[in-house]
């Protein structure tokens, strides 16, 4: 399946359907691959059930440094597509294979915070974990969670993570 480097008005890869409803009504998870980035899609998943919203799972990326030390950097063409695979592995292992609502997958090109930012303008309701995969374990807040607290054009629902013992 091929994976966009836009926005989801652009053409985007989706996976399901999440057209139903209108702009106002779809909600936005952001998705990174982590425990918290699951807990909120899950979140986001019991809320489009309950509400009958269309539900858009966003995995956003960027460019590697290609002269940073690393086993093997993938061919610029080839970030979209790990990203596309990247995300469905997510959305699978937080929800399985038939969650009981549509999930819409899109790979957004850019910097986590503000490409979330812009996923959200069409939305009426943005979803995020309290903290991804930064390095600081210890932060009840990370910073995008944070910085999309101060600037989301939509209501934002930061799921806080019930850490594993």
């Amino acid at each position: 399946m091929p994976a966009s480097e836009g926005p989801a008005s652009e053409g985007s890869a989706s996976e399901g359907s999440a057209s139903e409803g209108s702009a106002s009504d779809l909600i936005v998870v952001g998705v990174d691959g982590s425990d918290p980035s699951k807990e909120a899609l899950r979140w986001a998943v019991r809320q489009a059930h309950a509400t009958q919203a269309p539900l858009r799972a966003v995995m956003c990326w960027h460019e590697l440094n290609p002269d940073a030390w690393l086993p093997h950097v993938p061919e610029r063409s080839d970030y979209a597509t790990l990203i596309a695979e990247e995300l469905r592995h997510a959305v699978k292992g937080a929800v399985g294979d038939n969650p009981p609502v549509a999930i819409e997958q899109v790979v957004m090109k850019g910097q986590s915070a503000p490409t979330l930012l812009q996923a959200a303008k069409e939305a009426g309701l943005l979803v995020v974990g309290s903290r991804g995969r930064g390095g600081f374990t210890g932060l009840l807040l990370g910073s995008v969670s944070a910085y999309l607290a101060s600037h989301t054009p939509c209501p934002l629902v930061i799921v806080p993570h019930k850490a594993r013992s």
